[in-house]
C-alpha cells in the first residue's frame, strides 16, 4: 500500500500536482466542489429560463417596447404625480396578499399626446419584469371593431376564432390595459356597453387589475360607459390620474398661419 501511495503521490508532481495522494483523493472536498458547481448550473438555468418567460410574456403583451420610465420625460407636475403613483402601484405587488386580494383600476385620463399611454406602459414593462405579470394591451375600438366583425360567418379570414381567443385572454391576463377608451364617441352602442361591462365585472370577480386611458374627462367617460358598464368600475379600488401637461408630440402645423392655398392663387378641382 506504502508503494501504491508512493507512485501515486509521484504521479501527481509529475503532472504538476503539490498535493499529496491522499489530498487528491479528499472525497468530501470534491463533493463540495461538486455540489457547488451543480447548484451554480441549476441558478443559471433557472435565470435563463426566467428570461425566457419574461420574453415571451413582452411579445404576447403588445405593449411598446418604448413606454419604459427610462424614455419618459418628467417635464410637468400631473406626469410626476402619475410616476409616483404608478411606482407605488408597482410596489404594492411585492406583497403577495396584496396582489391576490383585490381588484384595481387605474384611470388615466387627458387631451391627446400628454403621456398617458406611456406611463401605462412603463408600469406593464415593470410588472413584467418583476413579477412575471401577464398583460394584454389593446385599443378599445380596435376590439370593438373585431368584435363586430367576428358576426360574419361567411368570413374566411378567421376573424371569429381571433376574437374568441383575444375574448379569453382579455378575462385571464393579470393587467389589462384599455387604451383610447371611447374614443371619438359620446356614448357607446348598448350591445358594447354590455360586453365590456361583463368582462370588467368578471375581471373584478377574478381580483385582476385594469387600467383605462382615456381622452374623456370622468363624467364623460361615465356617460360613454353607460351605467352598467361604470357601476363595475365603481367595485374596482380606483385610481383617477388626470394629464393637463403640454403634448409631448412633435408638432407639425406650425404655430403661425401659413398663407393659404387661395391666397397663393392656387384653387383645388378648377374645371375650364
Amino acid at each position: 500500500m506504502n508503494n501504491l501511495n508512493a507512485k501515486l503521490e509521484s504521479l501527481a508532481k509529475s503532472i504538476g500536482k503539490k498535493e499529496t495522494a491522499t489530498e487528491a483523493f479528499d472525497y468530501a472536498k470534491r463533493r463540495q466542489e461538486f455540489d457547488r458547481l451543480a447548484n451554480q448550473d441549476i441558478k443559471n438555468l433557472q435565470l435563463q429560463t426566467k428570461q425566457k418567460r419574461i420574453a415571451q410574456i413582452h411579445g404576447r403583451s403588445e405593449l411598446n417596447p418604448n413606454w419604459t420610465f427610462d424614455n419618459l420625460v418628467e417635464d410637468a407636475d400631473d406626469v410626476t404625480k402619475a410616476i409616483e403613483i404608478a411606482k407605488a402601484f408597482i410596489s404594492a405587488h411585492d406583497d403577495p396578499n396584496w396582489r391576490n386580494g383585490s381588484a384595481n383600476m387605474m384611470i388615466f385620463y387627458g387631451d391627446y399626446g400628454r403621456g398617458k399611454s406611456h406611463i401605462a406602459g412603463a408600469i406593464a414593462h415593470e410588472l413584467i419584469n418583476r413579477h412575471e405579470t401577464t398583460v394584454l394591451y389593446r385599443q378599445l375600438q380596435t376590439l370593438l371593431e373585431m368584435r363586430f366583425s367576428s358576426y360574419d360567418y361567411q368570413s374566411n379570414d378567421q376573424t371569429g376564432e381571433k376574437f374568441r381567443e383575444i375574448s379569453k385572454q382579455l378575462q385571464e391576463v393579470e393587467l389589462l390595459v384599455l387604451d383610447e377608451v371611447c374614443v371619438n364617441q359620446s356614448v357607446l352602442k348598448k350591445p358594447s356597453q354590455s360586453w365590456l361591462g361583463n368582462i370588467l365585472r368578471q375581471r373584478l370577480s377574478d381580483n385582476k387589475n385594469c387600467i383605462l386611458i382615456t381622452n374623456h374627462n370622468l363624467k364623460e367617460l361615465e356617460n360613454a360607459l353607460g351605467a352598467y358598464c361604470f357601476e363595475s368600475i365603481k367595485e374596482y379600488k380606483t385610481f383617477m390620474v388626470r394629464f393637463q401637461g403640454p403634448s409631448r408630440r412633435r408638432q407639425i402645423v406650425p404655430e403661425e398661419a401659413e398663407p393659404s392655398a387661395a391666397q397663393a392663387g392656387y384653387q383645388p378641382n378648377q374645371v375650364r
